[in-house]
């Protein structure tokens, strides 16, 4: 009884531990954001990574996505009530405000969080970490912040992309299969969304990126020796960030209802 009791008050310990670290380290990448030096050549050069490595994967999922949201919501409407004229407004409706910013968000996670945890993983593991602080480096700044930044604007610019390129795919699949004109779709596009629903899109792409290096160079930080220490941070860390997106895209959800 005495050792269960004791195993138990170990992982609470190390549980409230854990997100102490984890409340500190959002707390440094914040502060050290938002003063200088900005380091933008590091940005640059990880927004080209986040971004522009990602955009064609991003690009080639969501369009599938959105044909299938297409025909889906086409094929059930047929069937309860008999006619799909509200599928353009629906299908816009569900990409704009859940699934272009999601689906790019958990591409970017399973591509960009990844590597990161991977890549922060194995500088700590060999030590490189360390060497850092020996020369008087902040770590955080060096590795956590470029990425940070990069992944907020990155996930903002391929919400919005994602999103354009959803509603594109929607509008052509419509008008093959449903036989929708292009001017029809957004008349019944703009009865059920507007501008709101795209900037309130892009919010939560930005929201999102900023997710994903911050667990990432958490679990890359607590990686421990070996290879299997480096995969089971990248695991963890891909994981965990897929299920932050999920809760906060409610929350995100929640708050914007306000605004509708």
């Amino acid at each position: 009884m005495t050792a269960a009791v004791s195993s138990v008050g170990l992982q609470v310990i190390s549980a409230f531990t854990m997100i102490m670290d984890f409340v500190i380290l959002v707390q440094k990448t914040l502060l050290r954001t938002i003063s200088p030096p900005y380091r933008l050549r590091d940005i640059i050069r990880q927004l080209e990574f986040v971004a522009w490595e990602s955009a064609p994967v991003v690009v080639f999922s969501v369009s599938f996505a959105a044909i299938v949201t297409i025909i889906e919501a086409s094929f059930h409407m047929k069937l309860v009530i008999k006619n799909d004229a509200l599928v353009p407004g629906f299908a816009a409706l569900l990409i704009l405000r859940e699934l272009g910013a999601v689906v790019s968000a958990l591409l970017i996670t399973s591509r960009v969080g990844a590597g990161l945890a991977a890549e922060v993983g194995s500088m700590q593991v060999t030590e490189q970490v360390d060497a850092l602080k020996i020369l008087g480096i902040d770590p955080i700044r060096y590795l956590v912040v470029p990425r940070f930044v990069a992944c907020v604007l990155g996930g903002f610019l391929l919400s919005i992309i994602a999103n354009l390129v959803c509603l594109f795919c929607a509008m052509l699949v419509s008008q093959i299969k449903l036989g929708y004109s292009p001017g029809g779709f957004i008349m019944a596009m703009r009865t059920f969304v507007g501008f709101q629903d795209l900037v309130f899109a892009s919010i939560k792409g930005a929201c999102f990126g900023a997710v994903i290096p911050i667990f990432s160079c958490f679990y890359g930080f607590r990686c421990k020796a070996g290879a299997e220490g480096v995969g089971l941070a990248t695991t963890n860390s891909v994981v965990t960030t897929s299920v932050a997106i999920i809760v906060l895209d409610f929350l995100l959800g929640y708050i914007f209802s306000f605004f509708y």
